[in-house]
């Protein structure tokens, strides 16, 4: 279809219906609705149409391989939690804790075997450090932003073995389509990865208001009485008092699923006759990860069936935690299905021929702006890369910017809104665990991520202008 204004029809839906709902999921199907119609403007044909783009995007092969990805991956977790190993790793780390130095270095250092996912970082670290409270002598704020700053902004700067990667991919993979360019989805994002700025910068501010600047927090530094009184146990049913002290069960499967992983990918690629470093760079490394999950998995049971775990009990826990993914299944779905039909409508086109206005050096900067903010009112960084890959690519061959850049500016607007927003699942996961109110600890955190936004902005103009 020829470009025209209609092309960015939908995404003109999408971002307010978001904003306004604060509930990614409405604006998409909104935006895929329109785009549909547009296409097909009849009652009935906007709707097969509609349906013809989600199906098409759900028996695509790789596609199908992310979601079996993403729902075993989960499944491993929620098994993960049954047999007691987040509740053995939480109880076994509690004992060896007497200082706010030894709690704040183990934060960032339980980064190493907690990166799958932030919640599953939240559930390992967060109860840890919430029975040590009285100990280490912090704030609950002030200990929600040290975690914080090691979840997300740390598992988007990962590769390999997250519940993110796939994703990632994904919505590069699909956007890259859409422009009828075949550049590997998996070398763009590696690539992408040193211009994720934001998840550095607010790493790096972590360290020092965790290391060297303890005197940010306006919190009160005593811990408040109804706090004092409530057990870690109780914050989350991960580490529910009914369950086994059990931390090989978490140890085992996540240092398993990361090795064989890495093994896979090398094999894969050195099956090709390709040097060690070019195996991983060339391998299908979406392949290896799926293969090294199932491999975890079915060993994990084993593991957990020696343990005298029952098998009923593993495979109801395998699904309930499937399921949690369910929502993050949909929502990928329908990017998918958005996507093919922007690109279908011109989108591209019409980007190339609007665009020649904007100095190519702000492009970066102004795409990263524009992200943070639909990120911080939508709460969603799956969301906001979803919605802004198709435009980032877009905008990158049109100005002939760095695809690289443009990526990792996209991965990093969603970063600072998972950090920043009230509405974001971190932010309340994070407060549910702690006991605090969600408002006021966003307010606290708000100041260090918009500095961290702000030097990331000024980056992005920077390199603007040597790139």
């Amino acid at each position: 279809m020829e470009a025209s204004w209609l092309s960015i029809l939908p995404f003109l839906v999408v971002i307010p219906i978001a904003i306004i709902t604060k509930q990614v999921l409405p604006g998409l199907i909104a935006g895929l609705l329109v785009g549909a119609y547009i296409l097909s403007p009849t009652p009935i044909g906007g709707m097969q149409t509609t349906l013809m783009y989600v199906v098409q995007a759900l028996i695509d092969e790789n596609n199908i391989k992310i979601i079996v990805f993403l729902y075993a991956f989960s499944g491993l977790v929620g098994m993960i939690k049954t047999s007691g190993g987040i509740k053995g790793f939480v109880e076994t780390a509690a004992k060896k804790i007497v200082s706010k130095k030894q709690a704040l270095i183990l934060t960032y250092v339980s980064t190493i075997g907690t990166f799958s996912a932030p919640t599953f970082r939240f559930v390992t670290i967060a109860p840890i450090m919430k029975a040590l409270l009285k100990k280490v002598k912090m704030s609950t704020k002030e200990l929600g932003f040290v975690i914080e700053t090691t979840a997300t902004p740390v598992i988007v700067l990962i590769p390999v073995a997250t519940a993110f990667v796939g994703y990632m991919v994904s919505v590069i993979q699909i956007s890259v389509q859409n422009v009828g360019s075949n550049l590997d989805p998996y070398s763009l994002f590696i690539q992408s990865i040193p211009f994720n700025f934001f998840a550095f910068v607010i790493i790096l501010l972590g360290i020092y208001l965790s290391f060297f600047h303890p005197s940010h927090t306006d919190a009160p530094m005593q811990i408040e009485e109804d706090i004092e009184d409530k057990d870690w146990r109780d914050c989350h049913p991960a580490v529910s008092r009914d369950l086994p002290n059990k931390p090989w069960n978490l140890l085992v499967p996540i240092v398993l699923v990361i090795s064989l992983t890495l093994f896979l990918t090398w094999w894969d690629g050195s099956d090709e006759g390709y040097t060690l470093v070019e195996s991983f760079i060339r391998a299908n490394v979406l392949d290896a990860m799926v293969i090294a999950l199932l491999f975890t998995v079915f060993i994990s049971i084993v593991m957990f069936l020696v343990q005298k775990f029952r098998l009923g009990e593993l495979i109801e826990s395998f699904i309930q935690g499937g399921n949690d993914l369910m929502s993050v299944i949909v929502l990928l779905s329908v990017v998918w299905g958005l996507s093919s039909v922007t690109d279908d409508l011109g989108f591209s086109g019409f980007v190339t021929a609007h665009t020649g206005w904007i100095p190519d050096m702000f492009i970066t900067p102004l795409l990263f702006v524009f992200g943070a903010v639909i990120s911080y009112f939508i709460g969603s960084a799956w969301g906001t890369w979803g919605m802004l890959m198709p435009l980032g690519i877009s905008l990158s061959l049109t100005a002939d910017i760095s695809l690289p850049l443009i990526i990792g500016a996209v991965f990093a607007s969603g970063s600072f809104g998972a950090f920043a927003s009230p509405l974001s699942d971190d932010t309340n996961t994070i407060a549910k665990i702690l006991d605090l109110k969600v408002m006021d600890y966003a307010r606290f955190k708000l100041k260090p991520a918009l500095i961290a936004a702000g030097v990331t902005t000024v980056l992005y103009t920077a390199v603007g202008f040597i790139l």
